[in-house]
């Protein structure tokens, strides 16, 4: 079936690439404080490999935290992060991302005035050119190795539909275009996890389709799994099966968005009851983003 935004959809979720599921990312018991505050506190779950797994919840829930830990921005107070069996709780972002661990954020981190082109060859670690010796005494190398970077991001600005915008500076694309351009930088790399933080915010409807079905592609083509903040309620049920709920720094419950939506307990903590006392849908509930 084809679900209103245009993005087909299999049983009101997206279809898997896979048979049998495993986790391949687990957060094991993980509390984070800062001074006196829990930002997260006792938080577990899993991601399931190959799926689009959606994490919501009322702002100050703890999940940009939650994230920032996941990738290596800074460790737990206590708790584990195994990644495909292994414990990388305390790995840096940067050694999480040569394991295939990437994370998006919310406001773009574009090199605004390298080109859409150059912002995805800048992607890829360890590159021969970046040594003065090989680019002094082996430039043959670093022009084959050059190529063959450039022809990878060509192939991913055909994928994301970017042609047109190939040579303009990152700067001066639109908010959706470097959403697009982040979702490319993932590519560059083979990611095995990607960690989406808001990727709907500040993009308009028709490149949130584009995004979407983009996402969808790399899930079904490319093996891609993706764990997705988002407020966006219309885009997480139109992407993510399941659907994490997180509230006062920990996991409250988890499941399809529409079970998620009719439980009265994140009617109440994610969108408010009404004034009757008669729980509001999460569509119609005030402050439910539309």
């Amino acid at each position: 079936m084809e679900d209103h935004a245009g993005v087909e959809t299999a049983g009101g979720k997206p279809k898997s690439n896979r048979g049998t599921m495993t986790a391949i990312v687990e957060v094991k018991a993980v509390s984070k404080r800062f001074g006196a505050f829990h930002a997260v506190r006792d938080c577990s779950l899993s991601v399931e490999e190959g799926s689009i797994t959606g994490l919501i919840g009322p702002n100050g829930a703890g999940k940009s935290t939650l994230f920032n830990i996941m990738a290596g921005a800074f460790p737990p107070t206590s708790g584990h992060i195994l990644f495909k069996g292994q414990d990388v709780t305390e790995l840096s972002a940067h050694e999480l991302f040569s394991l295939g661990m990437l994370r998006t954020f919310q406001i773009a981190h574009e090199f605004s005035n390298l080109s859409v082109l150059e912002n995805l060859m800048m992607v890829p670690d360890g590159q021969n050119g970046e040594d003065l010796i090989s680019a002094w005494f082996q430039p043959s190398r670093v022009a084959t190795e050059e190529s063959a970077i450039m022809k990878k991001a060509d192939e991913v600005i055909d994928f994301l539909k970017l042609k047109r915008v190939r040579n303009e500076p990152a700067g001066n694309l639109s908010g959706g275009q470097k959403k697009l351009l982040e979702l490319g930088r993932t590519m560059m790399v083979d990611a095995k996890l990607v960690l989406l933080d808001e990727i709907a915010a500040g993009v308009n409807r028709t490149l949130l389709k584009d995004l979407a079905e983009n996402i969808v592609r790399l899930n079904r083509e490319l093996g891609y799994t993706f764990f997705v903040i988002e407020h966006d309620m219309d885009f997480i049920t139109q992407l993510c099966h399941p659907v994490i709920v997180m509230a006062s720094g920990t996991v409250m419950t988890q499941g399809h968005i529409d079970d998620i939506k009719a439980d009265e307990r994140v009617i109440e903590a994610y969108f408010g009851g009404s004034p009757s006392g008669h729980a509001t849908t999460p569509d119609t509930a005030p402050g439910a983003p539309q």
